[in-house]
């Protein structure tokens, strides 16, 4: 059985291409393989009605990320500025990098 995989890693910079964020920039805060899915900063908020907690004694409404599909985002490269797709490259010493598409620059 083969393990679901995602384009993104957690820490990655994304664009949101498509849906009520697209064009918002931000890090993939975590990956949910499983569901194909990934929570980025800033993008998909939603409110939550939580009740009061140890933690939170006043509990109330809470704004807080969704996740959202992988399909939805695409990894941003900082050299060259704009969303791109990943190609891989094998170094010298026999790992495996990611690098942009366009511009040839390691994402890693």
């Amino acid at each position: 059985m083969s393990r679901p995989k995602v384009h993104v890693k957690k820490g990655d910079t994304v664009v949101v291409i498509t849906g009520k964020d697209a064009g918002k920039k931000g890090k993939v805060l975590q990956v949910i393989p499983k569901q194909q899915r990934v929570v980025v900063e800033g993008v998909n908020i939603v409110k939550r009605h939580t009740r009061p907690t140890q933690q939170m004694p006043q509990g109330g409404i809470v704004e807080k990320e969704a996740p959202i599909d992988s399909s939805n985002v695409m990894i941003y490269c900082n050299k060259c500025n704009q969303a791109t797709r990943i190609g891989k490259k094998v170094l010298d010493d026999g790992t495996k990098v990611r690098v942009c598409k366009k511009c040839g620059e390691d994402l890693d």
